[in-house]
């Protein structure tokens, strides 16, 4: 995935270990390991808050974007939910376009 987050770089240097952040935060050790992993789908702006709060960074020290190598990875990994919808020229029909009927000779 090329969200990085970089939760164990940040317990470094802030020698602080993953049970402190857990008391600070009130995060379940669970969900904070989930985060250190990478195995987090999600984040939720309140604990990403709280994180910076206890840790005294900002955000962009947690979680870094890293583009996917490979073209094709980057191509399937986007949610099809969430892709644009494809572009759909409009369509004339012999009602033209706005709906009114059109005799010969007419312009549209």
């Amino acid at each position: 995935m090329p969200i990085i987050v970089n939760l164990d770089v940040m317990l470094a240097r802030r020698k602080m270990r993953l049970t402190e952040l857990s008391d600070h935060v009130g995060i379940t050790m669970a969900n904070l390991s989930n985060l250190k992993t990478g195995k987090a789908r999600a984040i939720r702006f309140t604990t990403l808050e709280a994180i910076c709060a206890a840790l005294d960074c900002q955000p962009g020290d947690l979680i870094e974007y890293r583009p996917s190598e490979d073209p094709a990875a980057r191509a399937d990994s986007v949610d099809p939910a969430r892709r644009p919808p494809a572009h759909r020229p409009q369509e004339r029909s012999e009602s033209g376009l706005h709906g009114r009927r059109l005799a010969l000779g007419d312009t549209p």
